[in-house]
């Protein structure tokens, strides 16, 4: 079975309210959520960092969207050691944004804190789960660093192909 980390961004997108994000990148962002749900592990941090950052974003009773009702298969399936991995990340010093597990690389200096935890939950977990991001330029801009350290990303929209318009994207989640 293979394992996964969602950035809150891919759930936004499937549940369409994310306006830069064009419709090639919904159905993208739709079908790995449903992969996940179908045949795939979640991987979440043990003190709901990850789970409280779905639930600013996303509606735990599934509804409206299809990114919603992802979050609730997930907040049901979050005690399922077959469908979901917990793991243990360490916030390193005060920051509470920074974390023991993230790379301690001069390149992601800059990288945006609140996808930290995502990034010390992939590095953490013993299933080397794949990122899904969909439109959070973040990932794209830092992917070499990223993928040098040993996290796995996949693109659901790259950036190209990701947003109406001039291919700009902004920070989700």
């Amino acid at each position: 079975m293979n394992s996964f980390v969602v950035d809150t961004n891919v759930a936004v997108v499937a549940s369409r309210r994310a306006p830069q994000a064009a419709p090639a990148c919904v159905l993208a962002c739709v079908d790995a959520l449903e992969q996940v749900k179908r045949e795939g592990k979640i991987v979440l941090d043990d003190q709901f960092r990850i789970m409280g950052e779905y639930m600013k974003n996303l509606s735990p009773s599934g509804q409206p969207g299809v990114g919603d009702a992802f979050f609730k298969w997930v907040w049901q399936n979050q005690a399922n050691v077959e469908r979901c991995e917990r793991v243990a990340i360490h916030p390193r010093g005060n920051d509470g944004e920074d974390y023991i597990e993230f790379p301690s690389d001069f390149s992601l200096r800059s990288f945006h804190s609140d996808d930290r935890k995502f990034v010390a939950v992939a590095l953490g977990s013993k299933n080397n789960p794949e990122v899904l991001n969909a439109v959070d330029q973040d990932w794209w801009d830092y992917r070499t660093a990223l993928e040098h350290c040993g996290v796995r990303i996949k693109f659901l929209c790259p950036p190209k192909h990701n947003s109406r318009g001039n291919g700009n994207t902004r920070k989700l989640g």
